[in-house]
């Protein structure tokens, strides 16, 4: 089969459009239309169907693009270990994580990471939803769970737990619970038990609303949570991490917690010898140390 078509075609398909697909790869619109007839023309079948407002896959051509798109993402990958240089780190990096994490623990620290490595891109997409490595959605993942699949290479990072905060001005001006009793007279603020989350903190909320609550405010993401507590909502369901980075936070009933929560980081094992995965391990390692000397000189601070 003539790649060169084929690849039109996945251009075609990807943009739903001759014209978008011919500016993407420089042809003009005739061009593009001659390579879709002759493909459809050596394969005996329609491939799209044409009306006014574009182009859609028959089932036929949804198929073809299921292969063209597992071509791309393999292409993807060996391109990118072909530019991995043994002594220089550039090129595009898609990490994905939770929006919680990514937001209050991983983006501020970045800055480490780019200094270091200036030519380095990283395309960071926050969402609860576990994106597929194997298949390439994501070239790096830190989720909070260990990945399941067999054909990743997985480091575990450290624990979470789910802990309750508020900020001084809060508790000033509404008081300090003695015990869960007193919730009655405070604003609960957390994730949503019904939001993709860690089973762990949905247990904790799940766990808070069997006690008397008079107001609540559910965010779908923990920056959001984070937001409500630190402009005096309320106390707030927060992972442990972001004591470091707001240290006026006050933990309230502080014999109230999740369990743990592993926080694993993972890649395909094809990036075993990236170097750019390879730099991102490094640097998120070497954060996880000087995060944990950080917990534990607070723990010791008078």
């Amino acid at each position: 089969m003539d790649w060169d078509k084929l690849r039109i075609f996945h251009a075609v398909a990807d943009a739903g459009s001759l014209t978008h697909a011919g500016d993407a790869l420089h042809l003009s619109q005739s061009a593009v239309s001659r390579q879709i007839r002759a493909l459809e023309e050596a394969l005996n079948t329609t491939l799209f169907h044409r009306h006014a407002r574009g182009l859609i896959l028959t089932e036929q051509g949804e198929l073809l693009f299921d292969a063209t798109k597992a071509m791309a993402k393999r292409l993807d990958t060996a391109t990118a270990r072909i530019r991995d240089s043994e002594e220089e780190v550039f090129g595009e990096l898609r990490v994905t994580t939770t929006t919680g994490f990514g937001t209050l623990w991983l983006a501020p620290r970045l800055t480490a990471l780019y200094d270091k490595y200036p030519d380095l891109k990283i395309d960071l997409m926050l969402e609860e939803r576990v994106l597929d490595l194997p298949m390439r959605e994501a070239d790096v993942a830190i989720r909070m769970k260990e990945p399941s699949q067999a054909d990743l290479i997985r480091k575990r990072l450290m624990t979470v737990r789910m802990r309750l905060y508020a900020t001084p001005d809060y508790l000033e001006r509404e008081g300090t619970p003695a015990g869960l009793d007193d919730f009655g007279t405070h604003r609960l603020i957390s994730m949503n038990v019904d939001t993709a989350q860690v089973g762990a903190g949905a247990s904790l909320v799940q766990h808070l609303l069997t006690y008397e609550i008079a107001s609540m405010l559910t965010v779908n993401n923990y920056f959001g949570v984070l937001q409500g507590v630190l402009n005096d909502l309320g106390i707030g369901v927060l992972p442990d991490y972001v004591t470091r980075d707001f240290p006026n936070l006050v933990r309230v009933l502080p014999e109230v917690e999740s369990g743990e929560i592993p926080v694993f980081l993972a890649f395909p094992e094809e990036l075993r010898h990236s170097k750019r995965v390879a730099a991102f391990r490094e640097f998120v390692q070497d954060e996880i140390i000087a995060y944990r000397k950080q917990v534990k000189n607070q723990a010791v601070a008078p």
